[in-house]
């Protein structure tokens, strides 16, 4: 089974994005903060990560996060989708500029969301 780290302050769309892809054969993997996520990500190097980038109360936001992962060769592979309600150019181009692979923007569509993530993982 495949591994899927949901990264989000929001209790709700955790419960959400994890809903939407429980369908498939996805193990599925919350945190809520950034200092989460990356204890996580590197305790069970799951093969997609979606990511918040605003998570107020922690050390890191999203994009720290990311650029952490990025840069370390045991987690560098992960492939990291910023899910997150900043859709100008600029937070595009940060999100880019951290390392993420892809870019959603909420409100997302769940369809549109598994559509790519099995795209992604196959």
């Amino acid at each position: 089974m495949k591994k899927i780290l949901i990264v989000d302050d929001q209790p709700a769309v955790r419960e959400l994005v994890s809903v939407t892809l429980e369908i498939g054969p996805y193990h599925i993997l919350t945190a809520e903060n950034g200092d989460q996520a990356l204890e996580l990500a590197r305790a069970e190097l799951p093969e997609l990560m979606l990511l918040d980038i605003q998570m107020p109360g922690g050390s890191l936001d999203g994009l720290d996060v990311c650029r952490v992962l990025k840069s370390d060769e045991r987690t560098k592979d992960i492939t990291i989708i910023i899910l997150t309600a900043k859709g100008q150019d600029w937070d595009r181009q940060a999100g880019q500029d951290a390392g993420a692979d892809d870019y959603f923007v909420k409100p997302f569509s769940p369809l549109e969301l598994m559509n790519k993530v099995e795209h992604i993982l196959g």
